[in-house]
C-alpha cells in the first residue's frame, strides 16, 4: 500500500477548511432565519437558494476541496477530472437545497420533515464526497474500507439532520454562531472519516501518465467563486430588511393612509375679522348674532 498523507501542508488546510465550513454554516443559518419570516413566495425562494448555496457549496463542498489540497500519495502525482469535480459541487448544492425545502417550507409534521430532509441531504453529501474522490486520478488503484465508508455516510446523515433542525429553531446571533461551530466539526468529521476509508495500491510508471487538472489549477477559479459567493451573500443579508424594518415601514404606511383618508375641516371665510354668519355685539343695543341665533347682553358697567 502506498503511503497517504492527509495533512501535506500541516495545519493550514484543515484550519482553512474548518473556517469555510463554519462561515458557510453561519450564512446558511442566518438565511434560514430570514426564510422563516419571509412574507411571499419569492422571498422564500430567494432565502432558500442563499441557504443552500451557503451550506451546500460554501460550507460543505469548498471545505472538501480545500481539505483535498493537503492530500498526497507517495510515488504518484494527483490530478482531478473537471467534469466529476463540478458534478460533486452540483450534488452538494442540490441535495442540501432539497433537504432545506422539505424541512422549512412545510407546515405539518416538522419532525418527520426534518428526518426525511436530513436523510436525503446526508446521502447527497456522502455522494458529493465520493464523487469528488472518483474525480481523483493517480498512478494506482483506489480501494475503500466498507466500515469507514458506512461510518462517514452515517455522520453525514446525522450532521445534515442536526443542521436542518437548527435551521428551524435558532434565531439569536449567539445561538447561530454556536450552531455553526458545531456544524463545522460535523462536516470536517465526515470528510476525514471518508478519507480514512481510502487506500491506494501503487502501479508504478507502467501505469501510464496521469491526466487532469492539478489542485493548483483549480484553486484560482474555485477560490474566486467562493469569495464572490461569500461577499454576495453577506451583502444580501446586510442590505435585506429585517422583520423590525418591515413593521416600521408598515406602521408608517398606515399613518400616512389614515391621515390622507381623514376629512379635512371646512375653511370658513372671514369678513372683517369675524367668521361668516357671526356679528360682534352692538354696544348701543347689546345685540349680536351667531349663525341663525341672536342674543342680548347687558353691560354691567352701564347699569
Amino acid at each position: 500500500m502506498a503511503q497517504i498523507h492527509h495533512f501535506e501542508y500541516g495545519a493550514i488546510t484543515p484550519t482553512v477548511s474548518y473556517i469555510l465550513s463554519v462561515l458557510g454554516s453561519l450564512l446558511g443559518l442566518t438565511s434560514a432565519v430570514r426564510l422563516r419570516s419571509a412574507r411571499s413566495g419569492g422571498e422564500r425562494f430567494w432565502w432558500l437558494t442563499l441557504a443552500a448555496v451557503a451550506i451546500g457549496a460554501t460550507g460543505i463542498w469548498s471545505m472538501h476541496f480545500v481539505a483535498m489540497l493537503g492530500f498526497d500519495v507517495d510515488g504518484t502525482p494527483i490530478r482531478y477530472d473537471i467534469g466529476l469535480t463540478v458534478a460533486s459541487a452540483v450534488i452538494a448544492l442540490a441535495s442540501v437545497g432539497v433537504g432545506l425545502a422539505i424541512a422549512l417550507l412545510g407546515k405539518t409534521a416538522p419532525r418527520l420533515r426534518i428526518l426525511i430532509g436530513g436523510v436525503l441531504a446526508g446521502l447527497g453529501v456522502g455522494a458529493m464526497h465520493y464523487t469528488g474522490m472518483a474525480a481523483m486520478r493517480l498512478r494506482g488503484e483506489i480501494h475503500y474500507s466498507g466500515r469507514e465508508v458506512i461510518a462517514s455516510i452515517a455522520i453525514a446523515v446525522v450532521a445534515a439532520t442536526v443542521a436542518l433542525w437548527l435551521t428551524l429553531i435558532v434565531s439569536k446571533p449567539i445561538a447561530i454562531f454556536g450552531s455553526a461551530l458545531v456544524m463545522g466539526v460535523a462536516v470536517n468529521g465526515m470528510h476525514f472519516t471518508g478519507m480514512l476509508a481510502m487506500s491506494v495500491t501503487p502501479e508504478g510508471e507502467a501505469f501510464g501518465s496521469v491526466e487532469g487538472a492539478t489542485a493548483t489549477n483549480l484553486l484560482v477559479p474555485v477560490g474566486a467563486a467562493v469569495v464572490f459567493a461569500i461577499v454576495g451573500m453577506g451583502y444580501a443579508l446586510v442590505s435585506a430588511p429585517t422583520e423590525e424594518d418591515r413593521d416600521a415601514a408598515e406602521y408608517l404606511r398606515q399613518r400616512i393612509e389614515n391621515r390622507a383618508a381623514a376629512p379635512a375641516a371646512p375653511a370658513q371665510p372671514q369678513f372683517g375679522g369675524q367668521p361668516a354668519g357671526q356679528q360682534p355685539p352692538n354696544r348701543s343695543t347689546g345685540r349680536g348674532t351667531l349663525g341663525d341665533a341672536s342674543w342680548t347682553y347687558r353691560d354691567r358697567g352701564r347699569q
